[in-house]
């Protein structure tokens, strides 16, 4: 039986401050704190002298002020971009107006599949879509300064074009909101889809990064372990949502309703976007069949 996940919802840090979290990497949170973005969005500051900035956050005046001050004396040489979610990349144009610092990182914001006729973009909100990278990054392409280099990883799932990176000098991945140490991750269709995001998990366990900072909350510290668990928690939510299907429920709704019983109203939009990841996902896979296009009011049975 696989290990269950132990999350760590004790991070504390304020928003605002920046903490030096390694000898290489400084981190300041922004004040959007939310059910979805726990404490705030991490912003990372990787180097001394002439640096680079992983997530720069939302577009935030008293995010960015933190920021500058943090790095006053110093020169910002790239801002990089893990993925176009709101709360990650929009704060990443002012910042290079201010700067000069070019914007390197993840393409900009595409779904995961096409639309089918007449199906709403659910995600429609969280996508960045006015991201507009000067230079994005390959799988495996580096860019570094002095004394750092980071390598891109993707890491599709969370969203298509999912960034991690990798900062060799400390084992350390910077790892957006892929792996986070406080909760699961959400992936919510049509820019997120859970067969990439599987995908993306078993690539990370042939790493050998010993850290991760992710997105949100604090460090993942045995990552092999917990990148294992993760995926071993995500085969059991899919044979849970099997059971319900050959149990009867046809809709998303019901099974939300018992998979995820006792969940909090305000995140059950985000349990059927999880719920529809999943049987997208088995479709695909030949274990669940569908009935009209994709999206939330299809109807599904178990293969």
């Amino acid at each position: 039986m696989s290990e269950t996940p132990r999350f760590d919802t004790t991070f504390d840090q304020p928003a605002g401050a920046c903490v030096r979290v390694s000898p290489l990497v400084r981190r300041i949170v922004a004040g959007n704190a939310g059910p979805v973005t726990f404490t705030g969005t991490c912003t990372y500051v990787v180097g001394t002298g002439e640096v680079a900035v992983v997530d720069p956050g939302p577009d935030d005046p008293a995010h960015r002020a933190a920021l500058l001050a943090a790095t006053k004396g110093e020169r910002i040489a790239a801002i990089l971009v893990t993925h176009t979610h709101r709360d990650h990349s929009p704060g990443a144009t002012p910042l290079r107006e201010i700067t000069g610092a070019p914007v390197v990182g993840c393409a900009p914001h595409r779904n995961s599949r096409d639309l089918a006729a007449g199906e709403v973009d659910t995600m429609e909100t969280a996508g960045d879509r006015a991201y507009a990278p000067d230079r994005v990054l390959a799988d495996g392409e580096r860019i570094a300064g002095p004394g750092w280099s980071l390598e891109a990883v993707a890491t599709p799932g969370h969203t298509a074009n999912h960034l991690a990176f990798a900062l060799a000098e400390e084992k350390a991945l910077f790892s957006g909101d892929h792996v986070m140490a406080w909760s699961t991750t959400f992936i919510g269709p049509p820019d997120g889809a859970m067969g990439p995001y599987m995908a993306s998990l078993s690539k990370l366990l042939a790493r050998d990064e010993t850290i991760y900072w992710p997105g949100h909350g604090g460090p993942v510290t045995e990552p092999g372990r917990f990148v294992r668990a993760i995926i071993g928690h995500r085969r059991l939510r899919e044979e849970s949502i099997l059971g319900r299907l050959r149990a009867g429920d046809d809709t998303i709704h019901a099974v939300v309703e018992t998979v995820y019983r006792g969940l909090a109203p305000a995140l059950k939009p985000a349990a059927a976007l999880n719920v529809l990841a999943h049987l997208e996902d088995l479709h695909a896979r030949g274990l669940a069949q569908r009935t009209g296009p994709p999206g939330l009011e299809s109807r599904w049975s178990a293969a």
